[in-house]
This record gives structure tokens, C-alpha cells and sequence, in this order.
């Protein structure tokens, strides 16, 4: 079985600033770190090579060149290699162009070493919170994505069962390879990488393709293709029209109910 899992490199969210000319993250000087959602696909990951053996694990990032580190720390944790996505046609790219270009570097893993059974995602990055980019990928590649996903195993050489999280409990799927899946906190946090892992990651260097090895339309890439736009980046006006309910918890109880029904809540 083979897997890929997408991770990116997101900014430490206790040190991002926006830049109110152009509305964007500065990155500069800033921290990176590895998106937490995508350490949980990562483990999800990890969890269905160790229950079948033969399975490879396979990493894509897509960043400037430091974001190599990125898919040397998933190797550290027991993935077998990766591949970075990196130049700066790619720079600007929203979540549509993002997730085009991702498409064709899965294509190219494909065209080497088989194609994926299944493409994990973490369930959104804390950059943007967009949760786009990973059933993105599954549409441009033409396969199935389910999301908030907690669990996936394996019930055959052609379906996985999985359990995916919903507001009002959890849902049970059967879905056909090749599938998506992106995946919630609940798949558990990554484990700790262990010396023989940690070891290899010290010397491995992934391989870069840029668009001389993905030959991408110009037109989709980058900021050029790109049809989002951030109008304006702003603070929600805090609200201040609340009411405390004094007395007993008998007494604020009746005084609650007295004020939704007011509002035609109850």
C-alpha cells in the first residue's frame, strides 16, 4: 500500500503578524513549524504502515527551501522520503493554485513509484484555516475525499473503513482506494521519532521539483493563478450588550428562561 500525506510549514502562531499593506502573513524572522494538523495525517499515516507491512509512506511539501527541514522531521518520525515543491513561480499561490500544484507533483510520485491508495491531509492549516486545500487535491486528481477524519484501516485490497468526526457524533464509511482523507486532532498526536528514524533524517535530502520537473500552465501557479484576494484583514468589533444574571442558581435560572423566551428562543 502506498501512502502520500501533504504537510506544510505554517508559521509559529504566537509570533505571526499581518502586513496591512498587503493582508498578508509576514513570514519573515518568524518560526516555522510543522502545520499541527498535518502531524496528525502524518500518525494517521504511520498507524496503517505499522498494522500492514509492506506499506510506504511518502511526504510532499510545497514551500521555500527551507521547508525541506519539514519533510526531514516527518522522515525523523518513520516516513520512508519526501518530496518539496519549491520556486518562486509557486510564491502567492492560494488555496486553488496550491492545491493544482500539489496534484501534479502526486501525478509525477505516481509515475515513479505507482499510484497512491490513499492521500492524507491535515483537516486545515493554522495559517490560513481554510481547509481547502487537501479535498482540492482529491477533486483535481478525480478521487473521493471524506473529512475530519479520526480513523481509517484497512477492510480489503480495495476499501478502507473509516470513521470520520460530525457535529453530533461520529459516522462510519466504507470508501473504495484511491480515496482522500484529512484528518482531525482525534487520530492522535505524532509520535515521538525514535534514533534509527532520526538518524536517517540527519543526512537524507529530499528532492526539489519546480516547474521544469512538473511543467505546470503558467496561468494556474503562483499569485498569477491565484483567484483569491484578501480585501481586507480586520479585528470583529467586540461586543458589549450582555446582561449578568444575578441571584440564586434557582433564580438565574427562572431569569434566563424569562429572557430567551423574550427573544423567542425557547
Amino acid at each position: 500500500m502506498k501512502i502520500v500525506v501533504c504537510i506544510k510549514q505554517v508559521p509559529d502562531s504566537d509570533k505571526v503578524t499581518i502586513d496591512r499593506t498587503t493582508n498578508r502573513l509576514n513570514r519573515a524572522g518568524v518560526p516555522a513549524v510543522v502545520n499541527p494538523f498535518d502531524e496528525n495525517a502524518l500518525e494517521l499515516a504511520l498507524k496503517l504502515k505499522d498494522a500492514n507491512p509492506g506499506t510506504t509512506v511518502t511526504v510532499v511539501s510545497m514551500g521555500p527551501p527551507q521547508a525541506a527541514e519539514a519533510i526531514k522531521e516527518a522522515v525523523a518520525h518513520g516516513a520512508d522520503g519526501g518530496v518539496l515543491v519549491s520556486g518562486r513561480e509557486f510564491g502567492g499561490a492560494d488555496t486553488w493554485a496550491t492545491g493544482y500544484t500539489l496534484s501534479l507533483a502526486i501525478r509525477k510520485i505516481a509515475e515513479t513509484d505507482g499510484p497512491a491508495d490513499l492521500l492524507l491531509f491535515g483537516k486545515q492549516a493554522t495559517d490560513g484555516d481554510t481547509a481547502q486545500v487537501g479535498p482540492g487535491i482529491a477533486t483535481h486528481l478525480g478521487v473521493p475525499c471524506l473529512t475530519c477524519v479520526q480513523s481509517c484501516e484497512v477492510l480489503d485490497d480495495k476499501t478502507f473503513k473509516v470513521v470520520r468526526i460530525v457535529e453530533d457524533g461520529r459516522e462510519e464509511w466504507e470508501v473504495q482506494r484511491p480515496c482522500a482523507l484529512t484528518v482531525a486532532r482525534e487520530a492522535g498526536d505524532l509520535r515521538i521519532a525514535n534514533l534509527r528514524c532520526k538518524m536517517k533524517a540527519k543526512s537524507y535530502q529530499p528532492p526539489t521539483w519546480g516547474v521544469a520537473e512538473l511543467s505546470p500552465n503558467p496561468d494556474f501557479i503562483g499569485l498569477k493563478g491565484s483567484p483569491t484576494r484578501v480585501a481586507k484583514v480586520f479585528a470583529p468589533p467586540v461586543k458589549t450588550n450582555r446582561e449578568r444574571i444575578e441571584g440564586t442558581p434557582a433564580e438565574q435560572a427562572a431569569k434566563l428562561i424569562e429572557r430567551l423566551a423574550e427573544r423567542h428562543l425557547v
